[in-house]
């Protein structure tokens, strides 16, 4: 078996055990990333641990891009993945992230 073979395995068949992990593992940082966002919407706590939050969410914002252009790469139809129901929901989340670092960063920039 390749190696896209394996990884494809792993990332779109959850009936191995190590794609039941990779599922388990993802659904954990999706709902950390739920968590990230839900308490740094509460003021008291944004503020105080504020560069907590912003490395925790670029860090799943880069394991999250990752693992979508992994997808892409070891589909074989990438085509048809990107427009599919999950490949959408994919790019949108991981589009929203990176749009919204790429506005912070232009912002702090320019404040410089």
């Amino acid at each position: 078996m390749s190696l896209k073979e394996r990884i494809y395995q792993i990332i779109f068949e959850s009936d191995t055990k190590a794609g039941k992990w990779f599922d388990i593992v993802l659904l954990y940082l999706i709902v950390i990333s739920v968590l990230v966002v839900i308490t740094e919407s509460v003021p008291e706590i944004g503020l105080k641990y504020s560069s907590y939050f912003l490395i925790t969410e670029l860090t799943l914002t880069i394991i999250f891009t990752v693992e979508y252009i992994a997808r892409i790469a070891v589909s074989g139809r990438p085509k048809k993945y990107i427009l599919s129901f999950w490949g959408i929901i994919d790019l949108l989340s991981v589009f929203a992230n990176l749009f919204e670092y790429h506005i912070f960063w232009i912002s702090l920039l320019i404040s410089c």
